[in-house]
């Protein structure tokens, strides 16, 4: 079985960080939600983990790629809210990699896995904490961007199609509209994912203007196949109850 690799994990950004404990980088990654790379670095670190345990729970490396992208979708959430020091209290024998081992024991065994046939992600494409970000990302759009940023990227629908649906659902609103509101949407998405992330993945500073900017009509289309994997997971399926 190979482990895959995530190009992420040589940036200088999330190299740094290296030397941080499981514990520091955990208290990092709570404190500085504006700010991605220390759960990169967390990833980074328990990737091999994570997949292993996986793979030789899954035949298909289809569906075990997908249970691995959902699974640190899952745990990028429960981070968020873990108190290490309450559970190390707790449990003389708590750690973060043992909390991780009986998350993805937990994924495993509760998580429905489609079909490989219904699976169009690609693990190479679009690195889980990737689909994390950008999901955040577009939780924070206006439902309406949203929506037409997932019809456009994920089911690749045009201008046309979109202002069809919207207007069939009783919003009145021409092709060219859509295609004003499309492209502040892509400049609101630039906004809110984290500079940190947009300059690992994007190669790219958030700081540039709009116009030249990973997310401008100019430049949208040399970044669309990066994040077109993305888009192609469901930001709404639940994981379980």
């Amino acid at each position: 079985m190979q482990i895959p690799s995530f190009p992420e994990c040589n940036h200088v950004l999330v190299q740094s960080l290296h030397h941080h404990s499981d514990r520091e980088l955990l208290t990092l990654f709570q404190r500085h939600p504006e700010s991605g790379k220390y759960f990169m670095a967390i990833f980074c670190r328990y990737s091999p983990i994570v997949y292993s345990l996986i793979r030789h729970s899954v035949r298909s490396p289809a569906q075990a790629n997908y249970l691995f992208a959902v699974t640190w979708r899952h745990l990028y959430y429960e981070l968020g809210g873990l108190d290490l020091h309450e559970k190390m209290a707790q449990h003389e024998n708590f750690s973060l990699q043992s909390w991780l081992i009986q998350v993805t024991a937990l994924c495993i065994n509760r998580v429905m896995l489609p079909a490989v046939e219904d699976i169009h992600y690609s693990l190479q494409s679009a690195s889980p904490p990737l689909w994390c970000f950008v999901e955040q990302a577009l939780d924070r759009l206006m439902p309406r961007q949203r929506f037409m940023v997932l019809m456009a990227q994920t089911f690749h629908w045009s201008e046309p199609r979109i202002s069809a649906y919207l207007q069939a659902e009783g919003e009145v609103i021409s092709v060219a509209e859509i295609r004003q509101e499309l492209e502040e949407s892509y400049q609101q998405l630039e906004l809110v994912i984290p500079e940190d992330v947009s300059a690992i993945y994007l190669n790219r500073s958030l700081r540039d203007s709009f116009n030249g900017g990973p997310f401008s009509s100019d430049s949208f289309s040399s970044d669309k196949e990066e994040l077109e994997s993305i888009f192609r997971l469901d930001p709404r399926e639940p994981i379980f109850d």
